[in-house]
């Protein structure tokens, strides 16, 4: 009579899934109180923090008026 080994296999397997589930949430939660905190929580983007919006200054220092033509 081996009707009820299958049985015992089925319900060790779902045993063994459950736990690893467990330890899976348990990973995860650790993982996330480890991370640290978010640098910029006032929600401006890091990357174009401080930009003002219109004309921007020259990267390259150029300050001549560019109106008039030049005489090359």
């Amino acid at each position: 009579m081996q009707k009820s080994r299958p049985t015992q296999n089925k319900r060790a397997r779902e045993r063994a899934r459950q736990e690893k589930q467990q330890q899976k949430a348990a990973r995860r939660l650790q993982s996330k109180s480890q991370r640290p905190a978010a640098p910029n929580s006032d929600g401006e983007d890091p990357d174009i923090a401080g930009i003002v919006p219109g004309p921007q200054p020259s990267p390259w220092g150029d300050d001549e008026d560019t109106d008039e033509p030049s005489t090359t």
